[in-house]
């Protein structure tokens, strides 16, 4: 399987607008996604396909193309010109069908990390499925997609189940932790951060931004705090000797100690 690490704040950038490629690229984000589908209108779509196989090499940044969904007219062209681009990922949108993934991975014929974007019921029912497709090495939220196909609102409360449920079954899969779905409220920094730092504490990996100024609070929300890396930082030293012990009245064995470790390792401490 391809190597993939989650991206922190991937930013989608539509690719009808290569205009803008290069500000994403400069955005300060781990990875762009330079998105063919919903930021793409269908008069666009061939126009936006050119502009990503033309620029998308020229990039520095991590890139992911959104290519749009199987059984749409445009998703045979865009695996055509995303095969022959070389070293990138490939988002698929409502991903539902595991054999339709597979089938997707034989027509791209290489190796390619495959994000599959799930944004609806059946989806999520095939989940464990669609985890284990060809090529397929992490799930991404769509979740206001999600919301809309339940008929449900888009909310911590309604989506919960849904969010603890590709975390963990991720997790179950042995695939890196998955991608939170976007925020769409752009006026306040502090929704996104909030928004993100609850994604981080289910266990997500990262959180998708729609515009580059949410890209500081998503990193905000998933780098750990000081007061969590001064505390990370007294349970390894305490438990240096690979014993139980206690710290402050808290009782430290190997699981408190390896999630000390995790922190300290996200923090780039380890």
């Amino acid at each position: 399987m391809v190597s993939f690490v989650t991206p922190v704040a991937p930013l989608f950038v539509p690719g009808s607008r290569p205009e803008r490629f290069a500000k994403a690229d400069g955005s300060g984000s781990d990875t762009v996604i330079l998105d063919l589908e919903d930021a793409v209108a269908p008069t666009d779509k061939d126009q936006a396909r050119e502009a990503v196989v033309a620029h998308a090499a020229a990039l520095k940044s991590r890139i992911v193309v959104r290519v749009n969904a199987i059984g749409t007219p445009w998703h045979a062209a865009d695996i055509d010109a995303v095969r022959d681009l070389g070293d990138l990922s490939v988002m698929l949108p409502k991903a539902e069908r595991p054999d339709d993934i597979a089938g997707m991975a034989r027509r791209i014929g290489r190796d390619v990390a495959v994000v599959a974007l799930v944004e609806s019921a059946a989806g999520l029912a095939n989940l464990p499925d669609i985890l284990t497709a060809p090529g397929v090495v992490a799930v991404a939220f769509g979740s206001i997609d999600f919301a809309l196909d339940l008929g449900c609102a888009h909310d911590r409360t309604t989506l919960l189940a849904a969010r603890s449920e590709i975390v963990w079954r991720s997790r179950a899969a042995d695939r890196v932790p998955p991608i939170d779905g976007v925020t769409a409220d752009l006026g306040s920094p502090d929704v996104t951060e909030d928004d993100a730092r609850h994604a981080a504490k289910m266990g997500f990996g990262g959180k998708m931004a729609i515009h580059p100024k949410q890209i500081e609070p998503i990193g905000r929300a998933f780098r750990p705090s000081e007061k969590e890396i001064a505390w990370a930082q007294e349970i390894v030293a305490a438990a240096s000797n690979g014993g139980a012990v206690q710290v402050k009245g808290e009782m430290v064995d190997r699981p408190v100690a390896e999630r000390a470790r995790r922190i300290l390792d996200r923090a780039g401490l380890a």
